[in-house]
């Protein structure tokens, strides 16, 4: 191993393979850059439901969710992602990285993809959504820009996992590999079956799109590209799951509770999470009942039991750590006395509340098959997955970035009050954002729809003044949520290109990384207060996990008493 290929963070005791940091930093750089077209876009978007404001024409208003959705759901998050296996790879394993020039021809496929995809949407003739379903055609360089994003994604995943067999072959850890490599191994798993999926829709369609095939089964389309689009998130959710582990290691010095039990649950979505995409089709009249139902009914429920474990055991690691450094008063001293100014903490912990509390459980919900009857097509789908993908996955990129930019780019971060104050107007603004758009949808408020009023339409459709009520705190609290995006772009660019150079990452305040270590925590015999109340090490994440049972007991009645009423039985 050449040693002048590689340097040491001094704080963090981090090893960085020279090529594999600069691609690391290369990714990040162009995820900001895709967060800042999104970003806008989504500021277009949220003008436009506003039904106050009702800001874009009709045509306009598609174009630009096109643009927004393709922009935000893959290229920004997948484009992170990269960045995230290269050092969840070599740099938690100390080793070089696997072929950097394949990894750079993947970079480069993926940027070219990027720019394909988003000139055919801006050129007027793709303004056919994310999901872009047949038979609506879209120019051919909007499927040709995917699918060279898709290759260079493939590549990017090869890399990472050649990157892994090196590090076992150069013996650079002993035992297994650490969790959070772990759980990003996941995410390199699920995009690999994504990726492959997409290859079966999409490459046919563009063939179709430019004339070499007749027709596109359009039921058949909508099946297999949402083992695109469904587990396209699951990539996200397998990514930003080890980032909270990774934070919880990094801030605190926390351990897994229990590592079988957290391999477990991402192994659980390996096996479960992309046929569970099946909730995206449940009243899709070209599949069975059989089929929804052990859909829905079983496969995503084992799934989502895997994101109930990591949501336990992140905060019950960060707690049992807490408590034993002395936060022992109570049931929830321990969650008073965490660093809440530092945006790495924050950040990661309002992603959790977020993903679990808004995104999971909806989730559920609209993934009953009954249920899904009354949201399915409205304005409550995509509140569902902003809750997932922006407060889940975004905000747990965001916090990431806030550890990278010292450690990886060697600057400090710039605005710090900025930088404290961003994960809260983020993460609180689109917890608002997502609520109220779950509200309207189940007032039947519809999607994709570039005006709820039906102005001048021969049949139109009076809703309750409470959607409009709904829409008009979608638009504020959309805004709040989108100044926060525009202040963490804001800190990253002027810290990542202006900061001032740092000798460590402590010139911001973090604490030692113990992130390579996969040892559990060991709560000492006869330690009564490191252990908590009740016998149980972390209390108050258990009586917060019964306090979410409650919550999602109570949502779920709710919501069969919504469906009685439009499907009343006698």
């Amino acid at each position: 191993m050449n040693k002048e290929l590689f340097r040491t963070c001094p704080e963090s005791g981090l090893q960085f393979h020279k090529p594999a940091e600069l691609l690391m930093r290369s990714n990040a750089v162009l995820a900001v850059v895709i967060l800042l077209v999104g970003g806008i876009t989504a500021l277009l978007v949220t003008l436009t439901r506003w039904p106050a404001v009702h800001l874009l024409p009709a045509d306009r208003f598609y174009q630009v969710l096109t643009l927004h959705g393709v922009n935000m759901l893959i290229f920004w998050i997948i484009t992170f992602e990269m960045a995230v296996l290269y050092f969840c790879s070599s740099t938690l394993l100390r080793c070089r990285l696997a072929t950097p020039r394949i990894a750079w021809l993947g970079f480069a496929l993926m940027l070219i993809g990027i720019v394909v995809n988003n000139a055919a949407v801006l050129n007027g003739d793709a303004s056919v959504m994310m999901t872009s379903y047949v038979p609506m055609p879209a120019n051919p360089n909007f499927y040709l820009g995917l699918i060279l994003f898709a290759v260079g994604a493939l590549l990017g995943c090869f890399v990472f996992l050649g990157t892994l067999v090196i590090a076992k072959e150069e013996k650079t850890y002993e035992g297994s590999i650490p969790l959070v490599t772990f759980g990003a191994l996941t995410a390199c798993i699920i995009a690999v079956f994504t990726i492959a999926s997409g290859a079966v829709i999409l490459i046919p369609t563009y063939l179709w799109s430019i004339g070499y095939i007749n027709n596109i089964d359009a039921a058949m389309y909508r099946l297999v590209w949402w083992a695109l689009g469904h587990s396209s998130q699951q990539i996200n959710v397998a990514a930003h799951v080890a980032v909270w582990y990774a934070i919880a290691a990094i801030v605190f010095g926390a351990r897994p509770l229990s590592e079988k039990v957290s391999r477990t649950a991402f192994f659980l979505y390996i096996a479960f999470l992309q046929i569970a995409s099946a909730h995206h089709l449940l009243v899709d009249p070209g599949l069975s009942s059989e089929w929804k139902i052990f859909n829905t009914s079983y496969a995503m429920y084992l799934a989502v039991l895997a994101s109930m474990v990591h949501g336990l055991t992140v905060p019950g690691s960060i707690e049992v750590a807490q408590r034993a450094k002395g936060f022992t008063n109570g049931l929830f001293q321990w969650l008073r006395k965490a660093p809440w100014g530092n945006p790495v903490f924050s950040g990661m912990f309002i992603s959790l509340i977020g993903f679990g509390f808004i995104g999971g459980i909806s989730g559920v919900v609209m993934g009953t098959e009954q249920i899904n009857i009354i949201i399915h097509n409205t304005i409550y789908v995509p509140g569902h997955f902003h809750a997932t993908v922006v407060i889940g996955t975004t905000l747990a990129f965001m916090s990431l970035t806030y550890f990278l930019i010292p450690v990886l780019f060697r600057k400090q971060v710039m605005l710090p009050g900025l930088a404290k104050i961003q994960p809260y107007l983020f993460g609180i603004g689109m917890m608002v954002f997502t609520m109220a758009m779950m509200g309207a949808g189940t007032l039947g408020v519809q999607r994709r729809h570039w005006d709820m009023a039906f102005t001048d339409a021969m049949i139109g459709f009076d809703y309750p003044a409470s959607a409009y009520t709904f829409m008009g705190i979608v638009g504020i609290s959309g805004v709040a949520a989108i100044l926060g995006g525009a202040s963490y772009i804001l800190v990253t660019v002027l810290s990542v290109f202006f900061g001032k150079p740092v000798g460590s990452e402590s010139s911001y305040g973090f604490t030692t990384s113990t992130l390579t270590r996969a040892e559990p925590i060991i709560v000492p015999d006869g330690g009564h207060a490191a252990a908590g109340k009740w016998g149980f090490a972390a209390p108050g994440t258990f009586l917060l996990a019964i306090f979410f049972l409650l919550v999602f007991v109570l949502y779920y009645a709710v919501n069969w008493k919504y469906l009685a009423s439009v499907w009343p039985m006698s």
